[in-house]
């Protein structure tokens, strides 16, 4: 007769050895990010093409009747809150989202941070081929869309004037990684957890596609094809096996307890 022994199932992709050296780890972010961020700028300064195919994507939306941004824009313009939130929500929730969906998996799904970062990587380095071959004015610049600049008239605002800004390119608006890496986030977590309420992760990128539409940041197909290119790289970054349901951990205080107990 064996004596019962209390044990829980290892939630998948939770074992130690999984993880990455923690140097390696920022090292290969970081170096992503500025090769990122110099690619960017090496995109800028093609203003007359940006705003050339800004018209022809806004044209393509009106032939595929997609809902126009204007609609979308003018019920945030009903109060200053709002929009002011919106803006906030543009500029604030974008890389600490991320960053901590990573350090997240990091600590408590290691088998599936790599993963994780596999697919933003690949996502946006196909998004910087992009902006490099398809340069795109925001809707916010082009008279034809009647959408104002929400950022620059009532704020907070991440952006100066698009030629003096030395930061960042405001032409490099196909696809866009706001909405790419907000559903990367939701989808990562939804993979990773098992409570009923998992899938209220997609409020986030639901929230984040209506802020950068909202604001004219971003056209409607701007965040399509963000979402074409993660269905891509999630094509091809290979998730972790998951572990057997039959794997068991200890419980705490039951220092005897062995792993797949109960033979």
């Amino acid at each position: 007769m064996h004596a019962r022994e209390e044990s829980e199932p290892v939630p998948p992709g939770s074992r130690s050895h999984d993880r990455p050296p923690l140097l390696r780890e920022l090292l290969l972010v970081a170096g992503l990010f500025l090769l990122y961020k110099l690619g960017r700028r090496l995109a800028a300064g093609h203003t007359a093409e940006a705003y050339r195919n800004g018209r022809e994507v806004w044209d393509l939306e009106r032939a595929l009747h997609l809902p126009g941004e204007s609609a979308l824009q003018s019920s945030l313009l009903h109060g200053d809150t709002l929009v002011q939130l919106a803006n906030t929500y543009y500029a604030a929730v974008h890389f600490p989202a991320t960053a901590a969906f990573l350090v997240w998996l990091y600590l408590r799904r290691p088998g599936h941070y790599v993963w994780a970062r596999r697919a933003l990587a690949a996502v946006t380095a196909a998004a910087l081929v992009l902006h490099l071959t398809y340069p795109l004015a925001p809707p916010r610049l082009l008279p034809a869309t009647g959408l104002v600049d929400t950022a620059r008239l009532y704020g907070p605002s991440v952006y100066g004037p698009p030629d003096a800004d030395q930061l960042s390119n405001q032409f490099a608006a196909m696809p866009s990684l706001h909405f790419g890496w907000a559903l990367m986030v939701a989808v990562g977590l939804i993979a990773v957890t098992r409570t009923a309420w998992r899938w209220l992760w997609l409020l986030h990128p639901l929230a984040t596609l209506l802020v950068i539409v909202g604001t004219a940041n971003h056209f409607w197909l701007d965040a399509f094809a963000a979402a074409a290119l993660l269905g891509l790289a999630l094509a091809v970054v290979r998730r972790p096996r998951q572990v057997p349901p039959t794997a068991r951990v200890p419980r705490p205080g039951r220092p005897g307890a062995l792993v797949g107990a109960g033979r």
